[in-house]
Order: structure tokens, then sequence, then C-alpha cells
């Protein structure tokens, strides 16, 4: 008989600056399952003069098997506090290095949402490049780190999203979808998830 599967402990970090105004993050966040294996760290909540705690926010990473970033895509990249949590969190000696062991095999999730449609990210469309060639800078920082970067859950065209309730009913349904079965799927397996599964995520790259 198989041995149950460990809950993974996922450490969300929301790193959106103006919450109030983002109605689709919001809707999300309300969806979170209620799990003690679920830890929610708002960045802009904690750190709104950027003072971030570094053995805190060490001991957090510390601690959990998943770690997911939940933020806006501004200008194909994150938004200013979690670039400044990566330079003074992701240290060497803790993070990469001969003694920074840190993070090994752990596993970091991006979940983004944009304000353009999903064909304005190919190599035809607006920006000429797809989300995947766009985070590799993150890819590269979660491979120093020795974590997998597994692919993105993207919720394009946010405000359209929220615009019909029945796009929103089925963003809210596949993000609490994606966030159980990545709870509860052995990190083993979630390691060999590649890019080309994107839409198992509970299909929300098309909500």
């Amino acid at each position: 008989m198989s041995e149950p599967v460990k809950e993974n402990k996922i450490l969300l970090i929301l790193a959106h600056p103006a919450l109030e105004r983002s109605k689709l993050n919001a809707e999300l966040m309300v969806t979170i399952p209620a799990s003690d294996a679920v830890t929610v760290h708002d960045l802009y909540q904690h750190y709104p003069y950027f003072s971030i705690d570094v053995a805190a926010e060490q001991a957090l990473l510390s601690e959990h098997d998943i770690i997911v970033f939940q933020h806006p895509f501004y200008w194909y990249s994150v938004p200013a506090l979690v670039k400044q949590w990566m330079e003074v969190v992701l240290t060497h000696g803790f993070a990469y290095g001969a003694q920074g062991a840190a993070l090994q095999g752990k596993l970091w999730l991006n979940i983004l949402t944009t304000g353009a449609a999903e064909s304005s990210y190919t190599a035809d469309g607006l920006n000429g490049m797809s989300i995947w060639e766009l985070l590799a800078p993150l890819r590269a920082t979660a491979s120093l780190c020795g974590m997998c970067f597994l692919p993105p859950a993207v919720f394009y065209h946010a405000p359209l999203i929220y615009a019909s309730q029945e796009a929103l009913l089925a963003a809210k349904t596949n993000y609490r979808s994606m966030l159980e079965r990545i709870q509860s799927t052995s990190v083993q397996i979630l390691s060999g998830v590649t890019v080309e599964n994107l839409l198992s995520w509970g299909e929300s790259a098309d909500t």
C-alpha cells in the first residue's frame, strides 16, 4: 500500500502595490483554501517602506516547500518590492554559494495577472515573446538557488475576466484548484511538470 502524500507547505507571497484597486487579485485571494499548510504573506502590507526583515523572510522560506509569487506582470517583470526582496533575501550563503543550500529542492511558482490578452504574448503579438521567455531572469534566479521553476499560472486580460461573472467564477475555481493540487501533489512529481503542461494548472490561462 502506497504511503499518503505529505501535504506541501505553501508560502504564497502576494505582491501588489495597490491591492485595493486590483479587483481580480482581491477576488482570487478570498478563494484560497483554508489550511495550516498555506501561509499568505502580503509583502506590501508588511513592508510599505521597503524596509525588509531579512531574517524573518529567510525563516519563512526555510519553513515552506513551495514558494508562490502572486503579482501583476509589471513591465515584463515583478513589482519593485519583489525585486528589492530578491536582492536582500536571496543572499550568498543562504540561497546560493558553497554554503547556501537553504532553498535546494524547493519549488518556485509565479501566479501572474496581465492587462493584455494572451495573444499579446506571442512571437507575432504586441510583446514579441511568450511569458515563459520573458520570465527568463526569474527562471535563472530559481536555478541558481537550486529551486525548480514551475510553469507560471497566468490570468491574461484581468479587466476582461473581472467584467464577466462567468469568467471570474472560472478563474476563482481554477485558482483554488491549482493551489489544492500543488498542496497535495508530491514535490517530486511537481518538479517534472514542463512548460507544455501549462494548462494543467486548472486551464487558468484560458479564463
